[in-house]
Order: structure tokens, then sequence, then C-alpha cells
């Protein structure tokens, strides 16, 4: 009896091993699929607020067409605005992860700065992942309601 609990305890721990790094692997595998060169092709937003997202003093709209390079391996990337009307010229480096919960997190590197010393950054909803294109969901609080600003990127 001892023998066949003993087991049915082992069976049960290696299939919940097998599982959990099954998960591992594919979440893994889903991040390495960032790699590359991505534009936003969209902004959605309920458009009588005015968002200004990421501290850069534009709005929301000047993200349309700004490009973001992601390289997994190494958790760092950069996105570029190109500007044009009111919308500024920027470049930033940025250090990314997605996590288990498909939540993507950056923080804005500044030249200069190691990325360890860099305490702030913007926690995302990570959305709708294929080979081609995914989305980023910004909640951000007004008024005591969330805002919900969709980043809709497609590879390049």
């Amino acid at each position: 009896m001892k023998k066949v609990l003993l087991t049915g305890m082992i069976g049960t721990l290696f299939a919940v091993s097998c599982s959990s790094a099954n998960q591992a692997q594919n979440a893994r595998a889903d991040f390495m699929k960032l790699k590359g060169s991505w534009e936003i092709s969209s902004v959605d937003y309920d458009k009588q607020y005015k968002i200004k997202p990421f501290d850069e003093g534009a709005d929301a709209q000047c993200f349309v067409g700004s490009q973001w390079n992601l390289v997994p391996n190494n958790n760092t990337g950069s996105y570029a605005l190109a500007g044009g009307g009111d919308c500024p010229t920027v470049t930033r480096a940025i250090k990314f992860d997605v996590s288990k919960d498909k939540e993507f997190s950056f923080k804005v590197i500044d030249a200069g700065v190691k990325a360890k010393n860099v305490t702030a950054g913007y926690v995302l909803d990570f959305q709708n992942q294929t080979p081609t294109s995914f989305t980023l969901v910004q909640n951000v609080p007004f008024e005591g309601k969330i805002l919900k600003v969709y980043y809709n990127f497609t590879k390049k």
C-alpha cells in the first residue's frame, strides 16, 4: 500500500513539474518572438481625453508610426518617435520584460545610466500576440476610473 501511495505521489509531482516546465518554455518561446523591429500601427482610446504616455509630453497619437526595436535575449530595446506637427522627435533606450502573467514592463534608460539604477517604469497588459502583431494595453487612472489605451504593434 505504501509503495502504491508513494508511486502515485511521485507520478503526480512529475506531472506537475513537467506541466510547469512546459508553461515556462512556452512563455519563453512567446517572449523570444518579440525579437525584431515593430511599429505602432494605431493607438486606440477614448478621444475625449488627452493622453500623454510614457512621460514624453506628447499626445498618444504621436506614437502612431513609432519604431520599436526589441531584443529579448538581453531584454533591451529602443523606441523612436518620428516627430512632425506637435510631436517631438525622440529616441529612447529601454529595458523590458514580459511576465508569466502577460504583463509587458519597461523602463527608459538614459545615456550613461545603468538599468539597475532606474527604479521607475511602466507596466502594460500584453495581449493578442501573433507572429506579426501584438497589443499593449495601458491602464491610465483618471478621476477615479481607469482609461484604457491600446497600442497595436505590427512587425516590420
